[in-house]
This record gives structure tokens, sequence and C-alpha cells, in this order.
């Protein structure tokens, strides 16, 4: 989704109001960030929103990307709030070939997944289709992609090809290199 490098648009302050409705949106979507919320979006903060290309909305806290959401989409976080609180978010874990593709913008697919290096949660964990999860690489430390689910895990692991994810937001990707100042 973020392929390319992006400008940003026309920046403007959140009202109170909405700036509490999404709060309360992101404690419903992430339920393990309720004991970090106030470190991520304090109650007296002044939130922006920040329009970006391909009707994208960024909410931003002090020139910080937080969340950002296309059209009516969830809020997907930002990699640096996925970094800063990686434990708060399902996982899943590519194998070292699917790697370079995925850092270059290309689909996730399937097979990066189910195989050998890659990891998908058990049946009881398991995740559906929809779902925003984390996408760590097989051998590295930080999270490298952040998105939606296009079929579950459970689908994955029995078709063992198509597509897992398409348009998230990934390290290198222009919302990850974008200036906010």
């Amino acid at each position: 989704m973020f392929k390319k490098d992006i400008t940003a648009g026309a920046k403007s302050k959140v009202k109170s109001s909405v700036a509490r409705g999404i709060r309360s949106k992101v404690l419903d979507t992430y339920p393990q960030l309720a004991e970090h919320i106030e470190e991520i979006i304090p109650k007296k903060s002044q939130l922006d929103l920040v329009k970006l290309p391909d009707r994208v909305s960024l909410y931003v806290l002090d020139n910080e990307p937080l969340f950002w959401q296309h059209m009516d989409d969830p809020l997907i976080p930002h990699l640096r709030v996925v970094h800063r609180f990686p434990n708060c978010f399902p996982r899943i874990r590519i194998d070292r070939g699917a790697i370079r593709f995925v850092l270059s913008g290309a689909t996730l697919m399937v097979p990066g997944l189910t195989s050998p290096g890659g990891r998908l949660p058990e049946k009881d964990d398991e995740l559906k289709e929809g779902d925003v999860v984390a996408v760590e690489a097989e051998g590295k430390e930080e999270i490298c992609l952040v998105g939606r689910l296009k079929m579950g895990t459970e689908e994955m692991k029995e078709k063992k090809k198509g597509v897992a994810m398409e348009g998230g937001h990934y390290l290198g990707d222009g919302l990850w290199k974008m200036p906010l100042d």
C-alpha cells in the first residue's frame, strides 16, 4: 500500500470526542494495549489527523505516527508502535526466503508462512480473515510488517498456497520514511 514515497497531505487537529472514540476503538481492537494506552494516547493529548493518498488517514501525536486507517477499515498500528509494544499484537513468522520480498513491498504469500522457517499460531489461537497481525522474520528481532490477513490461519495450513496479506505497512516503505515535521 505504501510502496512509493508519500507526501503528507492536510494536517488537522482531532476533536477530543473523536480522540476518545479512537482511543476506545484501539482498546476494542487491541485489548492487550490497555495497560499501555495512557503512554500511547494520553487522555489530555492533542491528536492530529494527516491525510495521505488513497484515502488513508494517519493519526499522529507530537509528530509521532500512531495508527493508520484506510477508509472504514480497522485502525492498524504504525510499525513504530508495534516495535514499542511487540507483545501486544498477534504475531506470525515468515521464513528467510520471504524476507526480501516482503521488504520490497510484495504481497505476503502463504508458502512463506507454512514452510519450515515460518510459524502460524496453534488452532486454539487461530487468527481469522481480517485480523490485524504483526509479521516477524525468521532470525530477526524486529517486526517487519503489519497488516490485515486475507485468509484465516487454519485455512492457510490446509491450502498451503494463496495470498496471506496484501497492502500492509513494512519496514522502509513510504509510510515508514515519511517526514511529519
